[in-house]
């Protein structure tokens, strides 16, 4: 697909580089839907029969290529062509530069107030789903560590088939530990790492780097002192490794007095370059869930974490 605007590929060697002036935010950004014809595919369920034509008996009428899948009532996104040195299943990436994560409601957890495993649909702009996300702990470890509990999360395609691991192990949630701060590694396929997200020691403000399989920083995350979710979203800035250039934006967004306030299911946005390293995106979905469990998941006390101290 063509780079978004602003964005060259010259010079650009993928998940390293970034432009300057690269747009921070797209327009049409978190809209829901976009226009079909931008992301080079139709969105029609079967080929259309000219007027007057019939189809002889024993023929069938090709469906377009490259369609949305429907499975149970949910429309997937299409399934885009093999990429080159990409690994399976995030060819689905390198189509899009947003993304939305919408945190399913629990009703057990509602009415129990026992922490349920958390599920995450991941959908593209025109409200397709890329990815299905399920938490996998057990309920012991939900129920006694809380928002700061370790955790994989199974990341599965259209086909069912697991694309991306992330995993997080057990570390202090406050920077008054420097030494033991939060990180995730993220794997695609499933046992091959392609990146971690690593929380840095700061005083006032969530940061994190994203680096690649080799430890190598690549991109900055920095967040807001207050991280507090009240009538407006909360952005968290992507930016290159010297922080000088912003990249995209990973947004908590708001969504109601009545859903904030009876359950912690999230919806989140992600913008990232179209032509961003698929494996970076991947990471930057790791980060994204990191940083709902860490600000945005209600403790014991229903209480919401308000920054980087407790």
């Amino acid at each position: 697909p063509a780079p978004s605007p602003g964005f060259s590929n010259a010079n650009h060697a993928p998940g390293n580089q970034v432009p300057c002036d690269y747009p921070q935010q797209a327009s049409g950004i978190y809209q829901g839907v976009a226009d079909a014809g931008s992301y080079g595919f139709q969105v029609q369920a079967t080929s259309p029969v000219p007027p007057g034509f019939a189809v002889p008996h024993g023929f069938a009428v090709p469906p377009i290529q490259n369609q949305p899948v429907m499975q149970e009532g949910t429309i997937w996104m299409p399934v885009p062509p093999p990429f080159p040195n990409c690994p399976p299943g995030l060819e689905y990436l390198t189509q899009i530069d947003q993304i939305l994560i919408h945190q399913q409601i629990e009703l057990l957890e509602i009415l129990t107030g026992f922490e349920t495993k958390n599920k995450y649909e991941i959908k593209n702009t025109l409200g397709q789903r890329v990815y299905f996300a399920a938490e996998d702990t057990d309920c012991c470890t939900r129920n006694c560590c809380g928002p700061s509990r370790p955790f994989t999360i199974h990341i599965t395609d259209n086909l069912g088939h697991e694309v991306i691991t992330l995993e997080r192990p057990l570390r202090c949630s406050s920077c008054c530990f420097p030494c033991c701060l939060q990180e995730l590694e993220v794997q695609a396929p499933p046992g091959t790492p392609v990146g971690y997200v690593v929380q840095n020691w700061h005083a006032c403000l969530p940061k994190f780097t994203i680096q690649d399989e080799k430890r190598m920083d690549i991109l900055k995350i920095s967040g807001p002192c207050v991280v507090c979710s009240c009538c407006e979203d909360v952005n968290f800035e992507v930016k290159s490794v010297d922080e000088t250039c912003a990249v995209g934006r990973i947004s908590k967004q708001w969504t109601g007095f009545l859903k904030e306030a009876i359950t912690d299911a999230d919806n989140f946005g992600i913008t990232f370059p179209m032509d961003l390293d698929v494996k970076m995106k991947a990471v930057m979905i790791g980060a994204c869930f990191l940083i709902d469990f860490m600000f945005f998941e209600h403790a014991g006390d229903k209480k919401q974490r308000a920054g980087v101290w407790q």
